[in-house]
């Protein structure tokens, strides 16, 4: 796998990068307990067509993604991977074992549909700088995936982190819905958050998530500091209408579509 030297401050002043989520090959093979479609075949797809990096969730429960589709797709793959798990023992044990560019510590809640909310990072504090400090010895960059609050993104700065991953689940569910207002008001949270982190600590990466779609995605791939979004279910369902190479192409053209 490519490990790419750090960004610099000129990458991040560019337009933010696209990260795949393949997750949802995976949901469609467990569906029927067969070894296709493939997360690894549809990652390589993901980065022919233009992908800056692949993410992939191993959940606890393993209701998508395997150990296996992880382990044989860190050999393989091109970009970066970006691996998306609970902060317990076991991930950690895999995770140094797979050594990704970068490991993205979520919440999970065994019931849950997908993510639901961003990780409480003020409220472990201590378990979190010790988590990270181990994944960090193993060379392993590390970002928390949090809600746009203040106190969650100063409490990822005090953990050592290297990234945070904002949560743009409301700002996505808002437009959905239909509530405007509502989804201006969270556009409006994300940027103060953005602003926020670049204020507390320059070298901070910030990356977005959860929810975006094309029709969505612009707004948010405006925000200056961005330097990353990473979106799996819209692309993965554009896929099956277009193909997964052309939903690539199209989500590349809706984030960046004044370029």
């Amino acid at each position: 796998m490519t490990t790419s030297s750090s960004p610099s401050s000129k990458d991040i002043s560019q337009k933010p990068l696209l990260g795949v989520n393949i997750d949802h090959v995976a949901t469609l093979r467990q569906a029927r307990g067969v070894h296709y479609p493939s997360p690894l075949d549809a990652a390589l797809l993901c980065e022919k067509a233009g992908a800056d990096g692949i993410t992939l969730h191993l959940r606890e429960d393993r209701r998508h993604i395997q150990d296996s589709d992880v382990y044989e797709m860190a050999g393989k793959l091109t970009t970066r991977m970006n691996l998306e798990m609970a902060a317990t023992s076991e991930m950690l044990e895999i995770a140094c074992e797979v050594k990704p560019f970068w490991v993205c510590l979520v919440p999970e809640k065994r019931a849950e549909l997908t993510t639901e909310g961003g990780l409480d990072v003020a409220g472990q504090v201590t378990w979190l700088t010790g988590y990270i400090e181990k994944l960090q010895a193993a060379a392993i960059k590390v970002s928390l995936f949090i809600d746009p609050e203040e106190k969650q993104i100063s409490a990822a700065i005090d953990c050592g982190a290297d990234a945070i991953e904002l949560h743009t689940g409301a700002y996505a569910e808002a437009g959905l819905a239909g509530y405007l207002n509502v989804q201006d008001a969270e556009l409006q949270r994300i940027r103060q958050a953005v602003a926020t982190a670049q204020r507390m600590n320059s070298k901070l990466l910030i990356n977005a998530g959860h929810g975006l779609t094309r029709d969505n995605v612009y707004a948010i791939a405006q925000i200056d500091g961005i330097y990353e979004l990473n979106i799996g279910h819209a692309l993965i369902a554009d896929a099956v209408f277009v193909g997964l190479e052309q939903a690539v192409v199209m989500m590349k053209n809706a984030m960046h579509k004044d370029s």
